[in-house]
């Protein structure tokens, strides 16, 4: 009998080990989803970004490590969160997600568009004029009249989450906010975003303007993969300069960047309809995370609730991980 319990402990340990054997060529293949390296090859570096922006394994990794799942669910309990989504960047393997294609307002995560777009399609050279145009806010560092150049509207723009840069900047690429809102309905549907559509460059409240915690995660995860942007979402701080010699100094919005270990990115965004939104990166002993948080209680609820969802993230892949090698030596 002892004999027959030994045998059928190998047993669960081998089947357990193939499991997370799967898990790894699923999760560390650079291959297309056929499987055909010859194909991958072919791919320009373009299709390649836009393939593993899109990539999210749809394996479960809970069960696959045998989490208990009545833990995780007291442990998450605490999120205020309408919908959030965390992902291993570099396994595509969706560590956990509520409600990740309700579609909700993004606020100012709408900026991550915008920028992105201004640096395929903008020179960073150009003088960009902030006109008084209708689109303007009050709330914002940069003023009517104001000129800069693009590169540090930009960075500006993201930063300080700063509304009228974005619009200044929409009618500088665009020649209106209806052209440049339409460019950027044009690259969501190039990424899959199924559930998004822009209706302004800032993410100010307007019901035609809205996405979900999973084409967050797809465009979060493309942007990160042209150099500046990330340089960009990373900066605590940054002094901007005018184009007349003017200069004024401006914090990165995103709290993480100073007091969570490892924080890369990515944006903030708040408005009394959309709740306090965010996307974060993380990197740690080799994984690095992305998560989105939508429509949290508060702009504060944001930044704990997102490092409690990277703090599950990072014990989860080391987990895995621990799995994955005694599951090899075996």
């Amino acid at each position: 009998m002892n004999n027959h319990f030994k045998n059928m402990t190998q047993v669960k340990e081998i089947v357990f080990g193939l499991g997370i054997a799967l898990i790894l060529l699923l999760g560390f293949s650079n291959c297309s989803c056929d499987g055909d390296a010859d194909k991958w090859a072919k791919l320009t570096p373009e299709e390649r970004r836009l393939m593993k922006s899109q990539e999210m394994d749809s394996v479960s990794i809970g069960a696959t490590l045998q989490l208990d799942s009545a833990a995780i669910e007291e442990k998450l309990s605490v999120i205020t969160a309408e919908a959030w989504m965390v992902i291993d960047d570099s396994t595509n393997l969706v560590i956990s997600s509520r409600n990740a294609n309700v579609r909700l307002q993004p606020a100012s995560l709408t900026k991550m568009m915008t920028c992105l777009l201004a640096l395929e399609k903008g020179n960073m050279d150009d003088t960009v004029r902030i006109e008084n145009d209708e689109c303007m806010v009050k709330d914002a560092r940069v003023r009517p009249g104001d000129s800069y150049l693009m590169g540090t509207l930009v960075r500006e723009m993201m930063l300080q989450s700063d509304n009228n840069a974005a619009s200044a900047l929409a009618m500088h690429l665009g020649g209106s906010i209806q052209a440049f809102c339409d460019s950027m309905n044009a690259k969501a549907a190039y990424l899959g975003l199924n559930d998004t559509h822009f209706a302004n460059p800032n993410g100010l409240t307007n019901d035609s303007n809205y996405t979900s915690a999973r084409d967050l995660l797809v465009l979060a995860r493309y942007c990160m993969r042209d150099s500046t942007f990330a340089s960009i979402v990373c900066m605590p701080d940054m002094k901007v300069r005018l184009i007349d010699g003017r200069h004024f100094n401006c914090e990165n919005s995103n709290q993480l960047l100073k007091s969570y270990e490892g924080c890369t990115g990515i944006k903030t965004g708040y408005t009394s309809m959309a709740g306090g939104c965010l996307v974060v990166s993380a990197n740690r002993n080799g994984a690095g995370l992305i998560t989105v948080v939508l429509k949290s209680k508060s702009k504060a609820t944001r930044f704990t609730e997102a490092s409690l969802l990277l703090d599950f993230g990072f014990d989860t892949m080391a987990t895995y991980k621990e799995k994955a090698i005694t599951a090899k030596t075996k």
